[in-house]
């Protein structure tokens, strides 16, 4: 059988990979972890910690359970602005699902891949497991996997996609700063809100702090930044929000996008670095045609929006995790450049 270089590819990183005493070598099954009492209905174990974000990545409609395990005794610093400092032993574990009615939730869900993010002495490591079709459990998987799914969206309409799972390479493209890989959502902007735990309805900040999860946490903190969805907040920050939870793990200093000198991260203040007025570097016919980033008050003559719109995967963004459009986004971000001025 011949050796492609793709293989090659896989062959070394996890060579490299696993050949370090301080990292076992990954399970071949979810269950073999112990980390729910239930695998198929995502009820942990006491000792891991059920979380959400506030402004979470678009994944073409999936539902995302979040979950923490940290070792025994041990805690992890809070920061605000950047991912919470994870002690050596954490385990973040992330599983991708779609409803099978999304107007009852209470009827299921279909569970299709589970990622894991583990600290050793050298950092992260992502782990990809794929969920069988009995949904009795997942299995270790390198190479990702293309699922058909449908479900009944909460307007009763009758949903498809093409999901796919990205092979553990691709884990880099989103969760690589500076060439080291971290997590993404659990930092202190992102985690200061409630979530219903089995004994009630908690702020996850307190209930970290109670569980001893968590240090350092300030007497006063920062105020939270806008919810993109809440139509209550100004377009303007919601935009921003929206763009920082879906971008800016890209598009940031040191970022797999750092060559492009455009940053969407919510610190930014720059208009030029943010797009305004900025011709691409080398978007190729992921330009449209079109001269800037963010043509302001000309949505239509703006890139991103042209890129949010796309469902080509030659043009679309982001180029990962995304079949479909966003459809309550795209309105959003199409409002907000139309404002600036």
């Amino acid at each position: 059988m011949a050796i492609t270089k793709n293989k090659i590819s896989f062959f070394l990183f996890f060579l490299i990979l696993f050949s370090s005493a301080s990292f076992a070598e990954p399970y071949k099954n979810l269950s073999e972890y112990n980390f729910f009492k239930d695998i198929k209905k995502q009820i942990p174990e006491d000792n891991v910690i059920p979380y959400k974000i506030a402004n979470p990545l678009f994944s073409d409609y999936s539902y995302k359970f979040r979950f923490v395990h940290i070792p025994e005794n041990k805690a992890a610093e809070y920061s605000y602005g950047s991912v919470f400092r994870f002690p050596i032993g954490t385990t973040i574990i992330k599983t991708f699902a779609y409803p099978i009615d999304e107007r009852n939730l209470e009827e299921g869900f279909k569970l299709l891949e589970t990622r894991l993010l583990v600290k050793n002495d050298f950092g992260w490591t992502p782990i990809s497991y794929i969920w069988n079709d009995e949904q009795t459990n997942a299995y270790l998987k390198y190479t990702g996997h293309t699922f058909n799914v449908s479900w009944i969206s909460e307007k009763g309409e009758e949903k498809f996609v093409r999901y796919r799972a990205p092979n553990v390479n691709q884990c880099k493209s989103c969760h690589e700063i500076n060439e080291k890989i971290q997590p993404i959502g659990p930092k202190g902007r992102n985690m200061n809100i409630n979530f219903n735990y089995k004994n009630g309805l908690k702020n996850q900040i307190d209930f970290w702090q109670e569980r001893k999860l968590l240090k350092s946490i300030p007497k006063i903190l920062e105020e939270n930044p806008a919810i993109w969805y809440d139509i209550n907040d100004k377009i303007s920050d919601r935009a921003r929000s929206y763009l920082d939870a879906n971008c800016a793990h890209c598009h940031q200093k040191g970022a797999s996008a750092n060559n492009s000198g455009f940053y969407l991260n919510l610190d930014e203040t720059n208009n030029s670095i943010l797009g305004f007025y900025k011709s691409p570097v080398a978007a190729g016919r992921g330009s449209g045609g079109l001269k800037y980033i963010i043509h302001p008050g000309e949505p239509n003559e703006s890139i991103l929006l042209y890129r949010m719109k796309s469902t080509d995967p030659g043009v679309m963004m982001p180029e990962l995790s995304r079949n479909l459009k966003h459809e309550e986004a795209i309105p959003l971000i199409s409002e907000w450049i139309s404002q600036l001025k």
